[in-house]
């Protein structure tokens, strides 16, 4: 795994948008988080289209993917927080220079949701580990919780214990205030989908959103499989954002039928946030019918995710997992 330099104090941050843009109502939360960058000693470049948001695209994909490596290819840059998911980041691959991006220095890039297409990508094809974890706008909250700390510290090379949160948000405000803490409500239970006390598990992270990893099975950037060969075994780790019981069923099972699953040594699924539990069958059901004949740790409604607050998982990092009695830690290495 080829891991990028060091962030550092007075290093400058970039801010692109290669899927969806900022609405106007959100600029103020967006000034907020990047003056709050500002604030700790970094400095700050944003590409031109980040303000702007046209049926779910910040701008046409060579744009977006042309702004994306306007900051990867600046020395000055050493970390890239996209502005928001979206929908759209696949258009952005058919102009993304692959050759290009070997010969450049790696990068640290963090995102979540539609970014995975991003940070699946440089994984499976590049080896270039990735954060994943909340985008600009939460930066704007004070005082900043651990989790986006945390995603700093990973990204100047500090390998960290994460242990899960007490508490989390039962569902997105319906107005995103630029002063808006995470409204932590729900107590915090990770749970074994086979029953397990307790689990120890170690290998190396790969995964994102669900929605979006599905769309790359069978496609030409499906390199998934050659990938997971070439380690000592993998965990997957799922982020589900909007789904039904049975669509999560059909995503578990291809991809457990496209191999996927091969060298597996354990699974990590998030908490879901917008779930229609069809022919009153519940989430944790689909798991384990797509996922009972695997025979390896599989931990669900983990800190992982759309329902804040999220862990930052290095995406193509070596992490060692524990787990016991509702409580977990993620363990990440640099190798």
């Amino acid at each position: 795994m080829k891991y990028p330099e060091k962030l550092k104090i007075g290093d400058t941050i970039g801010i692109c948008a290669p899927s969806c843009g900022i609405d106007q109502e959100k600029y103020e939360k967006l000034n907020k988080a990047e003056d709050a960058l500002k604030n700790m000693g970094y400095k700050i470049i944003e590409t031109q289209s980040v303000r702007t948001n046209i049926k779910g695209r910040s701008a046409f994909a060579e744009q977006r993917t042309a702004e994306f490596m306007e900051l990867y290819e600046n020395p000055e840059v050493k970390l890239i927080i996209f502005a928001t998911g979206g929908d759209y980041i696949f258009e952005t691959f058919e102009y993304l220079n692959f050759e290009k991006l070997k010969t450049l220095p790696p990068k640290w890039i963090q995102g979540y949701s539609d970014i995975t297409g991003f940070e699946f990508l440089f994984n499976t094809f590049l080896e270039i580990p990735s954060i994943y974890c909340q985008t600009i706008k939460d930066y704007a909250m004070k005082p900043l919780l651990r989790n986006l700390t945390d995603a700093l510290k990973i990204a100047s090379g500090e390998e960290i214990i994460q242990e899960s949160f007490e508490l989390y948000e039962k569902c997105w405000p319906e107005v995103e205030d630029p002063n808006y803490q995470y409204n932590l409500s729900e107590k915090v239970e990770w749970k074994s989908l086979n029953s397990e006390d307790e689990i120890e598990v170690e290998g190396r992270m790969i995964g994102g959103c669900l929605d979006n990893i599905i769309t790359y099975v069978g496609t030409r950037y499906d390199n998934v499989k050659k990938y997971i060969s070439n380690t000592n075994g993998v965990i997957w780790f799922f982020d589900i954002f909007e789904m039904s019981t049975p669509g999560i069923y059909r995503s578990l099972w291809q991809l457990k039928n496209a191999g996927y699953f091969e060298n597996c040594k354990g699974i990590l699924i998030g908490r879901p946030l917008f779930v229609r539990e069809d022919y009153d069958i519940t989430y944790v059901e689909s798991y384990k019918d797509a996922l009972k004949y695997l025979n390896i740790p599989i931990i669900y409604d983990v800190d992982i995710g759309h329902v804040s607050p999220q862990l930052a998982i290095v995406n193509g990092g070596y992490a060692k997992i524990s787990y016991k009695c509702g409580k977990g830690e993620i363990r990440n290495y640099f190798k």
